[in-house]
């Protein structure tokens, strides 16, 4: 099964059928823009602050049209203000680089991107217009991610699979995982645990695969490319609350100075303690309406994975 969807779908289980929209007669399409403490930006605005942050981290519910269409405007407003920015995505793996760059340098197509990466089945609706916005403006493009199929077999094996992984594929990965207790942890057990302790130790070992190896890339960028910024984008349990990814890059670069935006509909509670930008867009549809059926989905996701880790 897709962890990373699983993840996020869990997460907005209790609260997706229950919220209420910005107005009756908003569409998905409509965002606005907050502080923790509930002042109000403009795309400008917020923009401007933003500036003073070497790492945006954008959070994501990764079907949302309203998340994608705000991270596509955000991403030229920040062009448009500074003339080295960066865009680094969870939607590539590192395994991707060499074919991502071949494709912004216009060596190919689109299709040859597409059938030479695992790209996501949301990808021409939701991840097109950042990569083509890119791609017209000559901005990076970081494939930040872990390989799936790796992290899948960590998520099964734990971080021992890492063991049998060629010098090539062990590259994919983050040199180091961050496996210790943190309040990240915390709140992912509380999120998936299941009863089976050792199996949801495997699957944050697989999440952390994720996070660690994404907070590694955009730190070695930017060790690379000190005069740029990056504003980075990944599912919103990755980056809420300074979590996440966030701390895996100031375990790495203390230095470096990180601002986040985190998702929310109208009516969730505001954590201001937390400091995040709030992106407040109207409700998705529920994915499911019980816990039986949602046991269905995610049995129907697991029955579908055939990723051999041997």
């Amino acid at each position: 099964m897709n962890l990373r969807f699983l993840v996020f779908s869990l997460s907005l289980l209790a609260g997706c059928s229950a919220s209420t929209t910005l107005t009756k007669t908003k569409t998905l399409y409509d965002y606005k823009i907050e502080s923790a403490s509930s002042q109000h930006y403009s795309l400008e605005a917020l923009t401007s602050e933003l500036l003073a942050a070497d790492v945006i981290l954008v959070g994501e519910w990764h079907t949302h049209p309203g998340i994608h269409l705000f991270q596509t405007q955000l991403l030229a407003t920040l062009a448009s203000r500074h003339s080295n920015i960066a865009l680094s995505m969870e939607q590539f793996s590192r395994a991707d680089q060499t074919v991502l760059d071949g494709y912004l340098a216009g060596d190919f197509g689109e299709n040859s991107l597409l059938s030479k990466t695992n790209d996501w089945p949301n990808y021409a609706g939701s991840y097109r217009p950042l990569v083509e916005y890119a791609k017209a403006h000559d901005l990076p493009v970081i494939a930040a991610n872990a390989p799936e199929d790796i992290v899948r077999c960590i998520g099964r094996e734990g971080k021992s699979y890492l063991d049998k992984l060629s010098a090539e594929e062990r590259g994919w990965v983050a040199k180091t995982l961050s496996d210790e207790d943190s309040p990240y942890k915390e709140k992912f057990f509380a999120t998936m645990f299941h009863g089976d302790e050792t199996k949801t130790e495997n699957q944050y070992q697989a999440q952390i695969a994720w996070d660690d190896t994404m907070a590694e890339s955009i730190v070695d960028f930017l060790a690379e490319n000190p005069s740029y910024k990056v504003m980075h984008i990944a599912g919103a349990f990755h980056v809420e609350g300074g979590l996440g990814i966030a701390a895996r890059i100031l375990a790495r670069n203390p230095d470096l100075s990180i601002a986040v935006i985190s998702p929310q509909t109208d009516d969730a509670k505001r954590h201001s303690e937390n400091g995040d930008y709030r992106l407040i867009v109207n409700s998705l549809p529920p994915q499911w309406i019980s816990t039986e059926e949602m046991n269905q989905a995610i049995s129907s996701m697991r029955h579908g994975a055939n990723v051999s880790c041997e």
